[in-house]
């Protein structure tokens, strides 16, 4: 029933369900849940229930809070949502948990990995759908020259670029690069920088080219070998389902030549697998 009734239903209609049980019953439905679900079952329930923005929020204090950051969390979801969901995301993370999220990425990361989420969590990048051809060429050379001309990467520059141009643009820059490099932009990024840093702006370069594909991928190395990174399965099917899962699992089927859904089947059990599946659809 629970799997039936929740993986039905919108983000919106469970917002509604919430408030109704919370009415009838003076409960709170997710406490309810809490006492009698368990393991990663429990998990996607209760993310189900968060709005968009709650739900970011609470992965956001997740990777920040204890012993080790989850630096990945962070990178993934400051590095691919648009600057209206990321300002939510800030005001629920104020709102919930009585902090600054910029605060918090300051007391856990530094260098240039912080330089780069701060710079993310503005909020300020442009999303004009109109391509600037001059500045995109000269933005491809500012990036060549930084980076792969040079002794020694210049970092500020590649953060910049990729931190404030909107997707499209970014696009354009990729194009141009490729007059100056014969190899690319996301080659040179992986033989210039290691890390934390390098998987932030290679989740920018990816995010941009094709978001679809750049969560397939993400997808896919959960799955990938011993053992199933079930935060990171529960995290991107629970926050994409209502914006754009059917295209990650149509680029999940180009890329790795079986469906997501075969992949889920393989890799979990129970109540889980039915939930995932359902919030999949029947491909």
């Amino acid at each position: 029933t629970i799997v039936e009734v929740i993986a039905q239903r919108s983000n919106a209609q469970r917002q509604q369900i919430k408030a109704a049980y919370q009415q009838s019953t003076g409960n709170p439905l997710a406490d309810a849940l809490k006492k009698v679900l368990k393991s990663d079952f429990e998990e996607v329930v209760l993310a189900m229930l968060m709005t968009p923005p709650e739900y970011d929020a609470f992965e956001m204090k997740r990777a920040v809070k204890g012993l080790g950051t989850k630096e990945a969390v962070l990178i993934e979801i400051l590095g691919t949502r648009s600057n209206e969901e990321i300002t939510a995301m800030k005001n629920t993370f104020k709102e919930v948990y009585g902090k600054v999220l910029e605060e918090q990425i300051k007391g856990e990361v530094s260098g240039d990995l912080e330089t780069t989420l701060l710079a993310l969590c503005k909020a300020t990048r442009s999303e004009d759908c109109k391509i600037d051809d001059g500045l995109a060429k000269s933005d491809a050379k500012a990036l060549f020259e930084a980076g792969e001309n040079r002794v020694g990467t210049v970092c500020s520059v590649l953060i910049d670029v990729l931190t404030s141009r909107s997707e499209a643009q970014l696009c354009k820059i990729f194009q141009y690069y490729g007059k100056y490099s014969k190899e690319g932009l996301a080659k040179a990024l992986e033989s210039e920088l290691h890390g934390n840093f390098e998987d932030c702006l290679m989740t920018l370069v990816k995010s941009a080219w094709n978001k679809p594909a750049f969560f397939a991928e993400k997808l896919h190395l959960a799955m990938k070998g011993l053992g199933t990174n079930t935060d990171t399965l529960t995290r991107i099917i629970v926050s994409r389902s209502e914006i754009d899962l059917l295209k990650i699992i149509q680029e999940y089927k180009r890329m790795y030549g079986k469906t997501l859904q075969e992949a889920i089947l393989k890799e979990t059990s129970g109540d889980y697998e039915k939930i995932l599946l359902a919030l999949c659809g029947t491909q």
